[in-house]
């Protein structure tokens, strides 16, 4: 069963989903999804975790006090932390992220490690950690660029291509008739896209993590791939974060979108690097 809440923080009030039993594990998802997009996964997880997911401020059901401006980490970040606080206060909690969300997982950990008890960051795009961050700096710019000047289907394909072969179709786009549910997740998404490319892309893949911090916390992080994802840029940051830290890279199923479709792949291998010492 998925209890449904809204929290009121600075400049937002955030939608948000629970479901399980057990120590609060807090998934977060990439730009544009919301907590419906993590259905499969904390399903799955549901047996082990209080799993708590939510829409980020300004998608979906989380609106925004007044318009929408640039996305930053460190506000996505507080607001992970003020749902923590909620759900688990005075208890550390789990954290998983993907893409963008893994990013928040990282910002969380480097300014909140007493906050937490481990955390997965799945392929966090922080292009800025890269020896060629300028150039892919750039090829953010001109996604928006192109947003702006042609649309958003001219953005969305350069975005594919400069990502390479790296997403995969994800299982509901084969399926003819979804669920209420879900059909009503993919409307929302659809139109957090435009958001997401206007408003959060270029300023996340700026964020430079704290290594310093970062190391200081290390026996608490895990650094995922997907095995598909490789040589692909979204691959590039974990791999370069995990060789600084001195940190072995998880391997997940599937590529970017891995968490999607492979969802019970995913979840088992979450478990296992949450709870379990695979090191």
């Amino acid at each position: 069963m998925i209890t449904e809440g809204s929290l009121r923080v600075p400049g937002a009030t955030l939608h948000h989903e629970v479901r399980g039993h057990g120590p609060v594990l807090l998934l977060l998802p990439g730009a544009g999804g919301d907590a419906a997009v993590l259905d499969p996964v904390a399903d799955a997880l549901a047996d082990t975790f209080t799993v708590l997911t939510h829409d980020p401020r300004g998608y979906s059901r989380s609106a925004l006090d007044g318009p929408h401006t640039e996305q930053r980490v460190p506000v996505h970040a507080d607001d992970a932390l003020r749902l923590l606080d909620a759900h688990s206060p005075g208890e550390p909690a789990y954290v998983a992220g993907a893409s963008s969300g893994a990013i928040v997982a990282l910002d969380l950990l480097a300014r909140h490690p007493e906050r937490l008890r481990r955390v997965v960051a799945h392929e966090p795009p922080s292009w800025s950690v890269l020896p060629d961050s300028a150039e892919q700096l750039a090829f953010f710019e001109e996604v928006h660029e192109l947003f702006v000047t042609e649309g958003l289907q001219a953005a969305g394909e350069r975005f594919l291509r400069g990502i390479g072969g790296a997403m995969r179709p994800a299982p509901w786009t084969r399926d003819p008739q979804p669920p209420p549910r879900t059909r009503e997740m993919l409307a929302r998404v659809t139109a957090n896209a435009p958001l997401a490319i206007r408003y959060e892309h270029r300023s996340f893949a700026a964020y430079a993590p704290d290594v310093d911090a970062l190391a200081k916390a290390r026996e608490r992080l895990f650094l995922a791939v997907g095995k598909e994802t490789p040589p692909h840029l979204p691959s590039r940051p974990a791999t370069v974060l995990a060789e600084r830290l001195g940190l072995e890279l998880a391997m997940f199923p599937g590529a970017h979108n891995g968490w999607s479709t492979h969802p019970a792949e995913t979840a088992d291998l979450l478990r296992a690097h949450l709870l379990g010492d695979t090191r």
